[in-house]
């Protein structure tokens, strides 16, 4: 079983929910790896027609990169970190069945770019979503190429060079949200979405998620490509490191 997911069955959908909730869900290589391991297994098992993927608690659906991980690293397993990062984003891009991400707080970062790798998203007016890598020094490429499509490019640009994180009424507003519900209401929502969307035509959904996923392919892959060129650059400044262990002495 994993250590860092809670999994449900509920009907033909399943519940996956990121379990470190002392870390606000965050982002480490283990997550990665029973993240990554769990959705390809649900990928290939016919009984399970949707997945709901949520955080646990009531703070986040995920904090983004575990800082305790991205102060370690440096040029070279920054770029390791993003190989592992990628074939995570893969699992859900190349997921067959619909996905629902249940926004029941914070979704930063990797967390951000998680919800939007989703099909739909449910949240509610108190949680909100961004994209702060900025803040901590790290070249933001990855949540800016993902954002992009739903935002246009002069939001998009407003948002990665601000680090700022936008609440919920923003975000449905920006449509990034699908459904607004209270806070109490939210997995409920995205339980109810991902019931209606198992009973359709599982040839037909895997299809056209095939369709929209190779729409998108190339520039996925060369997005992955700069942000690796350029995150090494980051780190072989300095500023991640410095900014990160000042942040760090500040929380005590």
């Amino acid at each position: 079983m994993p250590n860092n997911l809670q999994i449900e069955r509920l009907g033909a959908s399943v519940l996956v929910l990121l379990d470190r909730p002392d870390v606000r869900n965050a982002v480490n290589y283990e997550l990665i790896d029973e993240f990554e391991e769990t959705l390809d297994a649900l990928n290939r098992d016919t009984d399970c027609r949707s997945i709901i993927i949520s955080g646990s608690g009531e703070r986040a659906f995920c904090a983004g990169m575990d800082l305790n991980v991205a102060r370690g690293l440096d040029a070279d397993s920054s770029a390791d970190w993003l190989v592992r990062l990628k074939r995570l984003y893969e699992a859900v891009r190349g997921l067959d069945k619909p996905s629902v991400a249940a926004l029941n707080g914070v979704a930063a970062g990797a967390g951000y770019q998680l919800a939007l790798l989703a099909d739909l998203r449910v949240g509610h007016k108190a949680a909100r979503m961004g994209q702060p890598e900025i803040n901590v020094g790290l070249a933001s490429v990855l949540g800016a190429h993902i954002m992009a499509p739903f935002l246009g490019h002069a939001r998009t640009v407003e948002l990665t060079l601000s680090g700022r994180l936008m609440d919920g009424d923003e975000c449905f507003r920006l449509g990034l949200f699908n459904h607004l519900v209270d806070a109490a209401e939210v997995h409920a929502k995205a339980i109810a979405v991902a019931e209606e969307l198992a009973q359709k035509p599982p040839t037909a959904m895997r299809l056209t998620k095939q369709r929209f996923r190779e729409d998108g392919q190339a520039a996925f892959d060369a997005t992955f490509e700069i942000a690796t060129r350029l995150q090494r650059e980051a780190y072989t400044s300095g500023e991640p490191q410095r900014v990160m262990a000042e942040y760090f002495a500040k929380k005590g």
